[in-house]
């Protein structure tokens, strides 16, 4: 047989492999491990994405790689952690946020709990926190010499992100979801839809931000909405049927020009397919067109250093070869 090369045609466009080199190796192929075994040799950074258990069955756990290599950090994520009584189980990111208390307070008052998108466990409470480990875990080999082990959980990490919220709900300084002033509890920090079923929100939480919403809205001297009574929470319900009588009067559009320019913590409520055209992040350039796909740009942005986004490339469109050149 003669050996072929394939030439791919489709363009990557994954968000998510933008920047990197990728191969593919068998983790069932012992010549595979060992390929695999010679890169962490001379990486800095291993991340363990399988359940507690799976590497080391493999022969690429971390005692075998920080053997090898001392300088290695470690990096494992999971929902549930590397010990616990869940942590061999299967999950997703609603079930790490709902233990960590996350889910619990988000949602409507008086309605059950709203899944969101699996951003807080899966990419912040995980991959961001992970992240933010792998980094800590660097500056501290420059005094060390050595790597360790990074335990990720993203139900650890849900929790993290939690913060003030977490140590008030539990000591009763919180309220029930949607009861208080930024959980959409409050007719100042919630969202309305439009004239044109399209949706706008606000956030003026501070005196002087809502004194201008309501004078801009018109509404200065109603009898709900008047700056004296903003926090008045027994008002609240009745205060939120009224904003969105106002907001309902026009369109998004006419909302936007009347609010330009203003402090008073007002946004249109934007789909992916508009934030390009939105004349602050075009702006910004915080949309890109790559390979065809409108996609974010990289963040955060640095002062010396480009941050802007990588092309995609296909799963195992490289080689090692490619790999140990592009290591010096």
């Amino acid at each position: 047989e003669v050996a072929a090369r394939v030439q791919r045609t489709r363009l990557a466009t994954n968000p998510m492999m933008r920047g990197k080199r990728s191969i593919a190796l068998d983790l069932k192929s012992a010549v595979d491990i060992a390929t695999l075994l010679e890169l962490t040799d001379r990486a800095d950074v291993f991340v363990d994405p399988f359940r507690p258990g799976v590497c080391e069955r493999l022969g690429i756990g971390p005692d075998e790689v920080c053997r090898r290599n001392e300088r290695m950090i470690y990096g494992r994520m999971t929902g549930w952690g590397q010990e616990g009584p869940l942590a061999h189980t299967a999950g997703h990111d609603i079930d790490y946020i709902s233990l960590s208390g996350a889910l619990h307070l988000i949602g409507s008052a008086g309605q059950p709990p709203t899944p969101p998108i699996n951003l807080l466990g899966d990419f912040a409470g995980g991959g961001l926190v992970l992240a933010m480990g792998v980094a800590s875990a660097l500056v501290e080999r420059f005094s060390s010499g050595k790597g360790q082990v990074i335990d990720a959980a993203m139900v650890d990490g849900a929790a993290m992100i939690l913060g003030p919220f977490f140590s008030a709900s539990t000591s009763g300084f919180w309220g029930e979801r949607g009861t208080n002033h930024i959980d959409g509890g409050a007719h100042f920090y919630n969202v309305y839809e439009t004239a044109d079923h399209k949706w706008i929100s606000v956030g003026a939480i501070e005196p002087q931000f809502y004194a201008e919403l309501i004078d801009r809205l018109g509404v200065a001297q109603d009898a709900l909405l008047s700056a004296d009574k903003q926090n008045d929470r027994t008002l609240w319900v009745a205060a939120k049927v009224r904003m969105a009588q106002v907001f309902a009067e026009r369109t998004r559009q006419q909302w936007e020009e009347i609010f330009e320019g203003s402090d008073a913590c007002f946004a249109p409520v934007l789909s992916p397919s508009e934030v390009a055209s939105h004349p602050h992040t075009a702006a910004r350039g915080t949309v890109v067109t790559i390979n065809g796909v409108v996609q974010a740009q990289a963040a955060p942005r640095f002062s010396r250093t480009a941050s802007n986004a990588g092309v995609p490339c296909h799963s195992g469109e490289h080689s090692v070869d490619d790999i140990m050149s592009s290591w010096t």
